[in-house]
């Protein structure tokens, strides 16, 4: 493979893009938690979100199916839910569902690959992440969340700290915003940077050489490479028709649309501020697992 300048600019262009759009995301999506969490006691979001009956399970699952988020700006979302002590496994759910599941990842699906796949793809998407938070929250991996996920950041005091004067709340909102955004920033750029390198140096040719029909890991490896590359399902569901005509196997698409749009490594570095290595560890299972049954199913039904 040789590296060539339009690589490096494919990765710079990439960093300059996610990094103003993640940056946006992160705020305006905290901001909007923020703002939810000012209108809606923790009680009542703990009442929808309990783990303690199964409508807190569907209810999660629907969250995440029309939330438009992608992997990374799931985590302010996240945070507040921590925050408001939702139930861990609703919380979960909604983690695995909402990078894979919004109305528009659904219409793409429908126009790239049929209805029945689509509904194939919702099956899978919904079903996992639901089993998935299910047993997490029963085996006990609740203790894997740092303490500090569910804490306010520190509020700092500026000139009117002592005044008599009334707090304006969306100013306090808005500060808090900012303080959760200057905690995760290293991570987040880290991670983006990582990310762009990745896609940039990662072209099409490779992945159809390494994933084509021939090649019995055909799936595995896709879903594998799927993870550090940060593609929106948005974006990946369109480049497989090219990956395909390269010589890609389906199912190995599959598996790749749902590893880069379930988790990726930006994802992941987020999350290495709110759970333990062992959780991660968990999440990263359940989304490699989720991606190549997907593709081995894929190919055995279509």
């Amino acid at each position: 493979m040789t590296f060539t300048l339009d690589m490096l600019r494919e990765s710079l262009g990439m960093f300059a893009f996610l990094a103003v759009e993640l940056t946006v995301l992160f705020l305006l999506i905290s901001y909007g938690v923020g703002v939810l969490q000012e209108r809606i006691p923790p009680q009542k979001i703990q009442a929808i979100l309990s783990s303690k009956n199964g409508k807190g399970y569907f209810v999660a699952s629907l969250l995440g199916a029309i939330t438009p988020f992608c992997s990374c700006s799931t985590i302010p979302f996240l945070k507040g839910l921590l925050r408001a002590n939702a139930g861990f496994g609703t919380m979960m759910v909604f983690l695995f569902s909402s990078p894979l599941l919004n109305p528009i990842i659904i219409g793409l699906f429908a126009i790239t690959f049929g209805i029945k796949v689509t509904i194939f793809y919702f099956i899978i998407a919904m079903g996992v992440s639901v089993i998935a938070g299910f047993l997490l929250e029963k085996l006990g991996f609740e203790r894997f969340v740092k303490p500090e996920a569910y804490v306010e950041p520190a509020k700092t005091c500026g000139s009117g700290c002592g005044s008599k004067a009334p707090i304006n709340k969306w100013k306090a909102i808005w500060d808090s915003t900012w303080r959760d955004f200057k905690q995760v920033a290293p991570y987040l750029f880290g991670g983006i940077a990582l990310g762009a390198l990745i896609y940039g140096f990662m072209p099409t040719e490779f992945l159809s050489s390494v994933a084509n029909k021939e090649n019995p890991w055909a799936i595995p490896v896709s879903a594998v490479i799927g993870i550090p590359l940060y593609i929106r399902a948005e974006a990946v569901i369109p480049l497989s028709a090219v990956l395909v005509e390269k010589g890609m196997a389906l199912g190995a698409v599959m598996a790749l649309i749902i590893g880069s749009a379930g988790a990726s490594l930006t994802e992941v570095i987020l999350l290495k501020s709110l759970f333990k290595n062992q959780l991660i560890a968990a999440f990263l299972f359940v989304i490699l697992s989720m991606a190549i049954a997907a593709g081995f199913l894929y190919n055995i039904l279509f």
